[in-house]
């Protein structure tokens, strides 16, 4: 089974709202449990005869917030909309440079394109490269870097005029 396949599942899994789902196959046992709060973990175990290897993705903890910011988060929502969001296809952490060493893939006032690269997310190993599906200038980042993201979660506010 395959990271595409994995990925698959976990979208079904998170738009089914099933709680909890169990794939076991010759070489590959996966448990995939969403909560009420839209949490998902996933458990991936290699086969008994070789070294087990587990891989968990926790959730990232909200924190409640306080009158004055809620007042002030619902005024920049209004703003917001107006603007396109990227959204992270798959979990993992979030890179916004390809390595340490080299400059950011995009930074706020940066014009973009469809299929320009806007940040890498690492999971399980694997860099992958998101692209942008929407042309315009990038007005807001709004994930820091190295930090994990859960799929769906907004990366980028685009402003497509």
């Amino acid at each position: 089974m395959d990271i595409k396949e994995i990925q698959n599942l976990i979208k079904f899994v998170a738009k089914s709202g099933a709680s909890e789902v169990k794939l076991e196959m010759e070489d590959v046992k996966i448990t995939i449990k969403t909560g009420s709060e839209t949490e998902t973990k996933i458990i991936q175990a290699a086969p008994i005869a070789a070294a087990p290897q587990i891989v968990t993705q926790a959730p990232v903890a909200q924190q409640p917030l306080a009158e004055t910011s809620a007042t002030t988060n619902n005024a920049n929502s209004e703003d917001d909309s107006k603007y396109i969001t990227i959204k992270s296809p798959i979990i993992g952490t979030f890179y916004r440079k390809p390595s340490p060493d080299k400059p950011v893939f995009a930074e706020v006032g940066k014009e973009v394109k469809v299929g320009d690269t806007v940040c890498v997310i690492e999971a399980m190993k694997l860099f992958n490269e998101i692209e942008s599906e929407v042309s315009g200038k990038i007005v807001k980042v709004l994930v820091d870097d190295s930090t994990p993201v859960e799929f769906d979660q907004p990366l980028f506010l685009v402003d497509p005029s």
